[in-house]
């Protein structure tokens, strides 16, 4: 049920990338299809690509002062888009440039954030007093 809920948060949050950046295109009849699948398969590559290029670059993380992650969630971004665009056929789930990335993986990052701050962590016990 958790990784239903996460899906669905990530999904929304693909949405919200498509809708509020023009650079980013999601088309066709099964648009929420697209969406939704953009949004497993960007879930599976940060769980599965992202924490090996995070230690494969932890001197640029370093050096950059963390900014270089910012470059790592856009090729993740980028990296999922071309994902879905060879399961869907062509077409349908377009990021054209590493700015647009930029701008999708950071849109996509905070409404995650947001949405997921609004789901309460039943793995956390209350605090006594």
């Amino acid at each position: 049920m958790r990784f239903l809920l996460r899906w669905l948060i990530l999904t929304i949050a693909v949405a919200a990338a498509a809708y509020l950046f023009g650079g980013i295109q999601a088309q066709g009849n099964a648009y929420w299809i697209t969406i939704a699948l953009m949004a497993l398969i960007l879930g599976l590559v940060n769980a599965i690509i992202r924490p090996i290029l995070k230690f494969l670059s932890c001197g640029c993380i370093v050096a950059s002062l963390g900014l270089f992650v910012l470059v790592i969630n856009a090729f993740t971004f980028w990296f999922a888009s071309y994902i879905t665009n060879l399961l869907m056929g062509g077409g349908f789930y377009q990021i054209p440039n590493f700015w647009s990335a930029l701008v999708g993986s950071i849109v996509v990052s905070l409404v995650s954030f947001v949405l997921n701050l609004l789901i309460p962590d039943k793995d956390k016990k209350p605090k006594a007093a």
